[in-house]
């Protein structure tokens, strides 16, 4: 992570804070904002932006017009899983309770995320928008995009001995309070290698954790952030986390 970062302007301090990392989303990121200050108004929202070529900086200024919204740039593609962590500690500084996952494309409906935060308000530690369950679904999606999503959850579950149905999910509610046990200077995989990190580590943890149904809408702006380098990214690290869980390194 670029430890020269500065923290983002200054916002007063509420229960939720809504983290949207952004690159080149500038078709979809108003129609975001908008959707979740509408469900949820007295959400606070940080756009964690890396230097997008294509204007969404900017424009994600323009909608810090709003004082429930603010905006941290960054120098560059520094990518998913260090706009999180940075932006889990943001939270925990400015005193939230807690901090939402969300992508900026649309892919993940705002009407959902009350329920997601209301199963965090009963208890739940981490709450998971899970598709692969009862009442979850995914609309418009190939299927060999189903395929991987399906086949990576089923590796990581076994590989890690994991209870959850969708560990690569990047719609997510966590407390702050469960947040402060993780060491996010050691989270520093990407894309879905870092969503499974999260949700893998705090289940170790003894978190309790909640898995809440969702529509996933695969976007219609923009591209996708898919790579195959994401993929393999995350299965060489299901595979290293998996082979210390069962031949941990013994102390001298």
């Amino acid at each position: 992570m670029d430890r020269t970062e500065t923290p983002p302007r200054d916002a007063p301090r509420g229960e939720v804070l809504v983290l949207l990392p952004t690159y080149n989303e500038r078709a979809t990121l108003p129609a975001t904002v908008a959707g979740i200050l509408h469900h949820v108004p007295d959400a606070h929202l940080l756009i964690i932006d890396d230097g997008s070529p294509d204007g969404t900086g900017r424009i994600a200024d323009e909608l810090a017009a709003d004082p429930r919204v603010s905006v941290h740039h960054r120098t560059g593609k520094l990518g998913l899983g260090t706009a999180y962590s940075w932006g889990f500690q943001a939270a925990q500084d400015r005193g939230y309770r807690y901090a939402v996952e969300m992508d900026s494309d649309g892919s993940h409906l705002a009407a959902e995320l009350p329920a997601l935060l209301a199963a965090a308000r009963a208890g739940a530690g981490l709450v998971i928008g899970t598709r692969w369950i009862p009442g979850g679904r995914i609309v418009n999606w190939p299927w060999y995009r189903r395929w991987i999503s399906r086949t990576g959850t089923s590796v990581a579950r076994l590989a890690l001995r994991s209870s959850l149905h969708d560990l690569t999910s990047g719609f997510r509610v966590l407390d702050t309070r469960w947040l402060q046990h993780l060491d996010l200077r050691e989270l520093d995989s990407q894309g879905y290698a870092f969503q499974v990190e999260t949700a893998w580590s705090l289940e170790r943890l003894g978190c309790p954790i909640a898995e809440v149904p969702i529509t996933f809408v695969e976007r219609t702006e923009g591209r996708s952030k898919m790579s195959v380098g994401i993929v393999w990214e995350a299965l060489a690290g299901v595979l290293r986390w998996g082979w210390r869980l069962r031949f941990p390194r013994r102390e001298p």
